[in-house]
This record gives structure tokens, C-alpha cells and sequence, in this order.
């Protein structure tokens, strides 16, 4: 099995978890969802930072799903500096069926976002604005751009079609 792993990555609010939802339905029963928040904070219930003990669950969780799964899709914050060692070891395991998409979405448009989420009571501008990263690419591969111009079923559809 070649399993494809799909990575969505981009600041609080940006949209990922609803585009993963989404994708995750389109692709089917053996679609496995890692979120970050979930991992972090409700399974390990830690902070984030550069020796955060998420990274190795994120990588265990990753390495289970290429060997059982047909598609991994990730999603989170993912800081590009501190999820270094999460990022090589995804080039080393998946090569060439890294599936990579950055949610370049400005900073105002997240804040309108987040007062339609469920959880928008659990935080807000302040903390948004300290966990903010602007353009936070990974050098390790290249990612897709997603803007705020863009709708939801048209971000599903145009990874389906690379993935796909």
C-alpha cells in the first residue's frame, strides 16, 4: 500500500480542521485524522513549544497510519521551527506522496472565523494573537497556498484532485 499523507497546516482559525473533516469524508472508510489539538491538548493534555512531547505521538500516530491506512491527513498550527523533526521524518517516510497545504489567511479573517467555532469561547484575540506566525512555510517540501478568497468546497476539490 502507498499510503498518501495529506498535511494541512496554517494559524488558529484558518480553517483546517473544517477542510479536514470534509476531506476525510470525501476520501472515505481507511482516511486516518491526527489532529494536533486533539493530540496536544486533550490526549496528552501539554503545551506546545520546541520540546513539546506531541511531536513523537505525532509521529507514531503518522508511522500507524502509513502502514494501515490508505490516506493520513494532519492538521494543526504545526509550527515549521518546533515540528522540524515531524516534517523530516514525513519527507523520509513519505517522499513523494506528501500532499502539503499552507492556509495563508490574514490574521482578521481568522479572528471573524474563530467567533463561528464552537469552541470560540475557549479563547480568543489575545491568545490567537500570541500563537500567530506569519507565512510560517516549511522548507522541507513545498506547500500549497490557501487564501481567504477561497471556499470551502473548492479547497476539498482541488486536493482531491491532486491527491486523487
Amino acid at each position: 500500500m502507498q499510503t498518501k499523507i495529506i498535511i494541512l497546516r496554517g494559524n488558529s482559525g484558518s480553517g483546517k480542521t473544517t477542510i479536514s473533516k470534509k476531506l476525510q469524508k470525501k476520501l472515505g472508510h481507511g482516511t486516518f485524522l491526527i489532529s494536533q489539538d486533539v493530540v496536544r491538548r486533550e490526549m496528552l493534555y501539554v503545551k506546545d513549544g520546541v520540546d513539546t512531547k506531541a511531536i513523537d505521538l505525532l509521529i507514531q500516530l503518522t508511522m500507524y497510519g502509513r502502514e494501515n491506512c490508505t490516506y493520513v491527513i494532519l492538521e494543526g498550527i504545526l509550527n515549521s521551527s518546533w515540528y522540524h523533526k515531524l516534517f523530516k521524518t514525513i519527507k523520509q517516510e513519505f517522499d513523494d506522496r506528501i500532499y502539503a497545504y499552507y492556509f495563508d489567511i490574514p490574521f482578521e479573517e481568522t479572528l471573524l472565523r474563530h467567533k463561528l467555532r464552537p469552541k470560540a469561547n475557549d479563547f480568543g484575540e489575545k491568545e490567537m494573537r500570541s500563537w500567530w506566525r506569519e507565512k510560517d512555510f516549511i522548507n522541507i517540501f513545498s506547500e500549497h497556498i490557501i487564501t481567504n478568497d477561497m471556499m470551502e468546497d473548492e479547497i476539498v476539490d482541488m486536493v482531491l484532485n491532486h491527491v486523487v
